[in-house]
């Protein structure tokens, strides 16, 4: 547990085990999720203790909470500066590691200071793109 003594609060074992849950974790999980995958091992678990343990890590900058799925807000243990794919079939979320940049003009930034840069970019996953394609190519033969 040392990886988290400077988490900045009391480490229960219910936050405990929501750290550990996130720790690497690249589903990008809604607290829901989150709630419902841990409730199996820790049964005194709160969806209410998720909610406040996620709010807590994200106001310390340990944690980013997405928006970028009007459903449900998603959260990215992943705190460094990346972009994200989402598909508007299946709602995964896919890193996009590296820079992904876009020139500006120059009038638009030029007394504007650029502290973080996230672009997001929706479409339809492989499986989602193949499973269309499928039922494209289904609906021809049934006519």
């Amino acid at each position: 547990m040392h990886k988290y003594k400077d988490i900045g609060f009391a480490l229960t074992p219910q936050r405990i085990a929501i750290l550990e849950y996130l720790d690497g974790n690249k589903g990008h999980p809604s607290a829901d999720e989150i709630y419902k995958a841990i409730l199996g091992t820790l049964p005194t678990m709160s969806l209410a203790t998720v909610y406040t343990t996620l709010a807590a890590l994200n106001k310390r900058g340990k944690l980013r909470m997405l928006t970028i799925d009007p459903e449900k807000r998603r959260y990215d243990p992943d705190i460094a500066d990346h972009s994200h794919m989402i598909c508007i079939s299946c709602k995964r979320i896919i890193d996009l590691d590296g820079d992904a940049h876009y020139a500006l003009p120059e009038a638009l930034v030029k007394d504007f200071s650029v502290l973080t840069c996230s672009i997001e970019l929706t479409g339809l996953c492989p499986n989602c793109k193949q499973q269309e394609r499928a039922s494209t190519e289904e609906d021809q033969y049934v006519r």
